[in-house]
Order: structure tokens, then sequence, then C-alpha cells
């Protein structure tokens, strides 16, 4: 009588092509993902642009100035804190448009992204 071994296991046949699938699925999926997140983040900074760009108005509506930084709409309470540019990942690269007339004191009347990408759309973040 003979005594036969078995061995149970993957042979390395079998992982290899297990991995090249896995790896044609990654790279499939891998670009919708990194897509989607662009997408989300130009969401973000569209609505962020709405909230600051409201408090701005707001701002001058009750003491008739513009604010001269994001942290004057900060100590007044008409936002909680400066948001982080989604695009930048950074509070300190908004750019600031000034009042086209001097009715008004103050320095910030629109507020930009300050990062010098290109969005899905075509346009430069800067410009909306």
């Amino acid at each position: 009588m003979r005594n036969k071994q078995s061995f149970a296991g993957f042979t390395l046949i079998e992982i290899l092509v297990v991995l090249t699938i896995i790896a044609v699925m990654l790279t499939l999926v891998a670009p919708r993902y990194f897509d989607s997140v662009d997408r989300s983040k130009e969401k973000v900074l569209r609505h962020d642009l709405i909230v600051m760009r409201s408090a701005i108005d707001q701002y001058l509506g009750d003491r008739n100035e513009y604010p001269n930084s994001l942290q004057d709409l900060v100590d007044g309470r008409y936002l909680r804190e400066v948001p982080v540019d989604p695009i930048t990942d950074r509070r300190d690269t908004w750019v600031f448009s000034e009042p086209k007339t001097n009715e008004y004191e103050g320095s910030i009347a629109d507020v930009f992204s300050g990062s010098p990408l290109i969005s899905s759309e075509g346009t430069p973040y800067a410009e909306w």
C-alpha cells in the first residue's frame, strides 16, 4: 500500500490568474472612482462659494461696508469658520475681488478658488 499525501491549497498559476483578474477590474473601476471624487469636490466648491458670497452680501447689508477678510465674516458670525477650498485643500488660497465702485468701504466683494486647475466642465476653478 502506498501512502498518498494530499496537498490542499492553491497553485502559483491559480493565484496569478486571480491577481490578474483583480488588477484588470481595478483598472476599470479606479478612473470612475477618481472622477466621482473630483465631481464631489466641485459640488462642495460650488456650495462654499454660494455660502461665502451670501455671507458677504449679508455683511454688506448689515454694516454698509464690505469685509476686509474672510475672518471678518467669522468674527461677525456670518460664517462659522473659513471653509477649506476643496480643490487646494487649504483655507488660505481663496482669491478675492475688490468692489467695482468706491461706494462702500472694505476690500472683499467676491471670492473665488485659488486653484489654477481646470474643472471637469473645462473652465478654470478661479472663474467660478
